[in-house]
């Protein structure tokens, strides 16, 4: 016979699916946090983001000091005709992300794409100018 531990919490996540799919909290606006993938390509710094179902001009993106800002609305309207009632469901979401980039980039040349709900923002990295080397000479004192 296999134990099972004791978990106070178990089925917790059950009835909140059986309590919420129409309940209370769906009413509430949602704040979500874009998942992100952040590499460098070719001298440039690479981001994707999924941000499913927004228009591609309700995404604002910044770029300041070497971090990105991405902002983004979004409106899902959903409609049932069941046993003689009709219901409209219309729920909204909010993304917003704030990331720090890896590297000093030109956020004036940045290019930005949109499809199948994902984001994809390619910044120019600057230049790295080489470190100026700076010889000194070294005294050496005799011992007499």
């Amino acid at each position: 016979m296999a134990l099972i531990p004791w978990d106070p919490f178990r089925g917790i996540d059950r009835w909140f699916d059986e309590l919420e799919p129409e309940g209370f909290f769906s009413s509430l606006p949602a704040i979500k946090t874009p998942k992100m993938d952040v590499y460098e390509d070719k001298g440039k710094v690479v981001v994707e983001a999924e941000i499913p179902g927004v228009k591609p001009e309700d995404i604002d993106v910044e770029i300041t000091d070497n971090a990105l800002k991405v902002e983004a609305e979004s409106e899902e309207k959903r409609e049932k005709k069941e046993k003689g009632y009709y219901r409209k469901e219309i729920s909204s979401g909010y993304y917003k992300r704030i990331i720090p980039l890896p590297a000093e980039v030109k956020g004036e040349k940045a290019e930005a794409s949109y499809e199948n709900g994902v984001l994809k923002i390619i910044i120019p990295k600057k230049e790295e100018k080489p470190k100026e080397k700076k010889g000194l000479k070294v005294k050496v004192k005799s011992k007499k």
